[in-house]
């Protein structure tokens, strides 16, 4: 239970959890600690009076309520720049986190300018707490720090840890080095030392009727003791009885009949204790294995440090045999050759036994975390628990996805890859160097495009290639290189080991040239042969994506420097061709979305678990053509405002569609609708969605206009013209709305008569 210690420490002032209490981020602190890390905030500071000036356009929700900055907000503020806060130096915790000492309050005094003038009072300030560990900024209520929970289960994990550390029990009461206690009243609940018993605990007055007890007969009745049943704590006299789903915390009845989760779901409170406990317990099965596979990794290890120092041996005995065979020419290369394996060793070495100490540290970490767990599920507080179970569950995933990203891979082969070379001259001896028994001699040859399996889909290219079947050398990775699909310049868009590579994000009915090449060690082969690649035109009804590629070979210039990791734009500006409808597919794209969105339905259908709006992006991006698709709305409660139109990739996916000068979108209600892009709001409409409505998107690019519909009627006039530049398909939504995409449509009646189509 030793490395479960730093779970029990607080990260202020470094000891033992003293009546610790939860934070709505779900860290704990000692109360005594979070009193010392108070900070005095202005009123016109805090987010009540920052919504009702006006400036946020949305509610606090749930526990955000009480943020004052962003989450990336990396540290304490001492707020100095206000004139009735005085600057005062910052102290640090034993686990080195800035502290800000508490400041007095001032008098409240007039006051004067040097004129002599009366001046307005200073502003009224708020009680604000930082979390030390995510530094997350907290306004308190009127309750001030009571009106957080108290960590209990923490302080049952803390008192039985404690309990089997120690030896012997000592007194509370002593102010230095405590000396053992040799009774316990059971009614203050405190062991005395003899002296301090005298002092403190009189035998008179009214503490003669407490009973006092042997120290070891204390601490079983300490530990039989029933827990104290979980008040609520805004109402004191009330228990917790349910727990609410999505503030995820205990509640009282009172809380219940007074209608403060009255949306809400509510949960009995035992039944959710049992669900977490199993989910805790799941999740630690998973992360068991991990470290039952970490510590089977470290024995690999140490092995490895075993096998490496043999085999250095065993290369050091016959590189000196070679080298006491040639003549005292030899005898002088000799030991530089020595001194390169032994460099070679070192730094085999060094990996490995670097790669030791850090995977020994995070086993460390992992086995104190399962340890705390584990004593966490041994609690019958069904409150208390629940209260942390989320976190928990948390890190546990977090910890485990930490074990599965390559950590369990040695960094360092056994093996010495090299090998000496005594058949050169005698003449030749100063030119004797090892040579790497695993690097080819010469270049790999250029790869073949297979073009039965070479395609193209929508605006997305699909080429595969392979090694000539008579090719020696080994090719180790290739060089795939398109150019600008107008004839331009050719660039490097993938580089890798694959023989296969799609590329998107192309334009629609634009001729792309396309070849590879293969590199290893050696150097870089030459260009396979190009290959034309035609993307999709339409018209609707929708075409089969065939390949339209025909075969060229072309005097190649001269094999560019190889940049591993090179990355390069697949898009360029797109130029003037032809009026016409480019016709595609595509379903929303998980990669590009916010992590609060929800798929289903094969990426066509999507909702979002958090009440704030969050964005998610089409796969399949747009610069020419005429493009339409709809979204069917599926879910509609409490009237949102869903947002639908186009962005760029980099688009802001955590605010409302259009809030940034990255998207042009409409956001409507159950009445009515307005056009947005840059914060701007214009052309409120009437009309609204319900649920089963369809709401249409039309892209223009021969226009360069951007229109909306809803149920087949366009809505309002057109919403934005000057339209350019690769755009996506966008959606902003929160939890109160699905919508399910529909892609491949035909020109809606109402814009057809206007659109003007050149085939």
């Amino acid at each position: 239970m030793e490395e479960m210690e730093e779970e029990l420490k607080c990260p202020v002032c470094g000891s033992f959890y003293r009546e610790p209490i939860i934070l709505p981020c779900s860290h704990s602190l000692c109360l005594a600690c979070a009193r010392n890390i108070l900070v005095q905030t202005p009123d016109s500071e805090s987010p009540q009076s920052r919504r009702a000036s006006g400036l946020s356009d949305y509610d606090y929700l749930d526990l955000d309520k009480m943020s004052l900055y962003s989450e990336a907000d990396s540290g304490y503020g001492s707020y100095g720049g206000f004139a009735s806060a005085p600057t005062t130096p910052c102290q640090k915790s034993p686990n080195g986190v800035r502290v800000f000492p508490p400041t007095m309050p001032a008098p409240h005094q007039p006051h004067h300018h040097s004129s002599g003038a009366l001046l307005p009072p200073l502003p009224a300030r708020n009680q604000c707490l930082t979390c030390p560990q995510c530094h997350r900024s907290l306004l308190l209520d009127d309750r001030g720090l009571r009106g957080f929970a108290k960590n209990r289960v923490l302080e049952g994990v803390i008192e039985r840890y404690q309990q089997s550390k120690a030896a012997a029990l000592r007194c509370q009461l002593c102010e230095k080095s405590p000396k053992e206690a040799t009774v316990m009243c059971e009614q203050c609940d405190v062991f005395y030392c003899e002296p301090c018993r005298l002092r403190c605990h009189p035998p008179r007055g009214p503490l003669a009727k407490h009973r006092l007890l042997p120290p070891a007969q204390g601490r079983v009745s300490r530990r039989l003791s029933p827990r104290k049943i979980s008040t609520c704590t805004d109402h004191e006299l009330e228990n917790h009885s349910m727990y609410c789903v999505q503030c995820k915390m205990p509640v009282c009845y009172q809380c219940l009949e007074e209608g403060k989760h009255s949306s809400h779901e509510v949960k009995a409170l035992g039944a959710m204790w049992k669900l977490h406990k199993s989910q805790l317990s799941q999740a630690l099965n998973g992360l068991s294995d991990r470290a039952k596979e970490a510590k089977e990794f470290l024995v690999q290890l140490r092995n490895m440090v075993q096998q490496i120092q043999e085999n250095s041996v065993e290369f050091e005995a016959c590189l000196v045999a070679q080298c006491d065979a040639l003549i005292d020419a030899l005898n002088r290369r000799k030991v530089q050759l020595l001194a390169r394996v032994n460099k070679e060793h070192e730094h085999k070495l060094k990996v490995v036994r670097d790669q030791i100490s850090h995977c020994t540290v995070k086993l460390r970490q992992t086995t104190g975390l399962m340890e705390y767990c584990l004593e966490v599920i041994k609690e019958n507080d069904p409150s208390g628990f629940l209260q942390i179970s989320d976190a928990l569950i948390r890190r546990v995933h977090l910890t485990e996805d930490q074990w599965g990203k390559g950590t369990l891979t040695p960094r360092m082969t056994t093996d010495f890859d090299l090998n000496l070379d005594s058949a050169p001259l005698l003449q030749s001896i100063h030119q004797l160097d090892f040579v790497q028994m695993k690097v080819p001699s010469l270049v790999p040859a250029p790869p073949i495009l297979q073009m039965e399996e070479c395609c193209t889909h929508n605006n997305s290219a699909t080429l595969s290639w392979k090694q000539p079947p008579m090719s020696m050398v080994q090719a180790e990775g290739y060089i795939l290189e398109l150019d600008d699909g107008n004839g331009g310049q050719f660039r490097e868009v993938f580089v890798g080991k694959e023989t296969m590579c799609t590329v998107d994000g192309l334009h629609f009915n634009s001729t792309y040239n396309a070849r590879v090449k293969a590199f290893n060690k050696a150097g870089v082969s030459q260009y396979s042969k190009t290959l034309v690649l035609q993307t999709s035109e339409g018209p609707y009804p929708r075409m089969s994506a065939s390949l339209a590629a025909r075969l060229q070979i072309n005097t190649m210039p001269s094999p560019l420097e190889f940049l591993q990791n090179s990355e390069q734009e697949t898009c360029v500006s797109p130029v003037d061709i032809k009026k016409l409808v480019a016709v595609a597919w595509f379903a929303f794209d998980p990669g590009s979305a916010h992590s609060d969105i929800i798929f289903s339905n094969d990426n066509l259908t999507v909702t979002c678990n958090s009440y704030d709006d969050r964005v998610v992006l089409g796969k399949t991006g747009f610069s020419k053509g005429v493009h339409y698709w709809e979204l069917t709305i599926d879910r509609y409660d409490n009237h949102p405002d869903p947002a639908f139109g186009v962005a760029r990739v980099e688009v802001l996916k955590d605010v409302m569609l259009g809030k940034d000068d990255k998207a042009w979108a409409m956001y409507v209600d159950n009445n009515r609708s307005w056009f947005m892009h840059n914060n701007s709001h214009t052309n409120r409409t009437e009309g609204g969605i319900t649920k089963g409505a369809t709401v249409g998107v039309l892209l223009d690019f021969t226009r360069r206009t951007l229109t909306f519909s809803i149920n087949e009627e366009q809505q309002g006039p057109v919403a934005f013209e000057n339209m350019e530049g690769l755009l996506f398909p966008a959606v902003s939504l929160n939890r109160n709305v699905q919508v399910t995409l529909h892609t491949g449509l035909p020109i809606p009646g109402f814009y057809s008569s206007r659109a003007s189509i050149a085939s």
